[in-house]
């Protein structure tokens, strides 16, 4: 885990006077917030931490692995997290759970998809889709000189999960997974491609300004059902499971449990943070695309928002 120390010096200095310079945090130990290879948990981390920090808490960022997090939570090695999300998280986010060592801190607000998405252009070159079975007659469309004449699919960074290579195997496509080393490069390749009007089929995911920037469209795979994941006789490969799309579903806030006796006005503000998906995609669009700092516009929302964050903290405002 890579920590980013963060001081509570500028969050203090940019708000305005108001009974929180009172407050007395309950515990001068540091609250370790999670952040991880995407920008829009980046974006929402980082307006907890002005928040926290605006009320004296010491807050430090640590940067994990979105699917590697666990054994550090039910440590106590970090603290709080604000996205989990439930297309690649829930089975072990529901055994961590199960040890009493996390809590379940409510949703955030957005609907999270996930999965394999593909510009509308392609549809001239595959025709068919969005069906899956498409893919089959049609992944050299996709492909590269690498993966000729097999299709090319850009997955997520590899600690993102997700089970792609267990789904093209469970049904039969005839594509080979090329993972992205970061978010932002996923995203990148895929400006690149739709300005080209170039072959690419890859991993998008909502809350994100790309399905609303570019036009396209999610493969429709089989609908996902649990079984699906844990039993291989369900869905249309009776010998493999992941033959279906991936889940759809919440977002949730997690935090370690140790931390709510050591911190219970900090877990109570957490509880409340809820942020809209759309408004969080565009600030998403904000780091993205026009290379404003994560900083910058999560100040620049804090500003524009201050009431809003301030309700959630009643219990350091009286």
């Amino acid at each position: 885990m890579k920590r980013l120390i963060t001081s509570a010096t500028m969050a203090l200095s940019v708000m305005t006077a108001s009974p929180s310079m009172a407050f007395q945090p309950e515990s001068d130990q540091t609250i370790k917030l999670m952040i991880a290879d995407w920008s829009s948990m980046a974006i929402d981390t980082e307006i907890l931490n002005i928040i926290l920090s605006t009320y004296g808490y010491k807050v430090e960022k640590v940067v994990a692995d979105d699917t590697a997090r666990y054994p550090g939570f039910e440590a106590g090695d970090l603290t709080i997290a604000l996205e989990t999300w439930q297309t690649t998280q829930n089975e072990v986010f529901s055994a961590s759970l199960a040890t009493g060592k996390i809590l379940d801190m409510g949703e955030l607000g957005p609907h999270a998809k996930e999965d394999w998405w593909y510009p509308a252009y392609m549809e001239e070159k595959c025709p068919g889709l969005p069906d899956w079975q498409a893919l089959k007659n049609c992944a050299e469309a996709f492909s590269t000189p690498e993966t000729a004449p097999k299709g090319r699919y850009l997955g997520a960074p590899v600690s993102w999960g997700g089970y792609d290579e267990e789904r093209i195997k469970a049904l039969d496509l005839p594509f080979e997974v090329v993972h992205a080393g970061t978010d932002a490069a996923m995203f990148a390749e895929l400006k690149s491609a739709y300005e080209r009007k170039a072959p690419i089929i890859l991993w998008v995911y909502e809350p994100h300004w790309a399905p609303t920037v570019f036009k396209g469209s999610f493969i429709k795979f089989p609908a996902y059902e649990p079984a699906c994941y844990s039993d291989a006789a369900w869905g249309v490969n009776p010998k493999a499971a992941y033959d279906c799309s991936k889940p759809e579903g919440w977002i949730k806030k997690m935090a370690w449990a140790g931390g709510e006796k050591v911190w219970p006005c900090a877990y109570d503000i957490t509880r409340k943070f809820t942020i809209d998906g759309k408004e969080l995609g565009q600030l998403v669009y904000e780091v993205d695309v026009n290379g404003r700092t994560v900083e910058d516009v999560a100040m620049e929302w804090a500003k524009k928002n201050e009431a809003t964050w301030r309700s959630w903290a009643a219990c350091a405002e009286k």
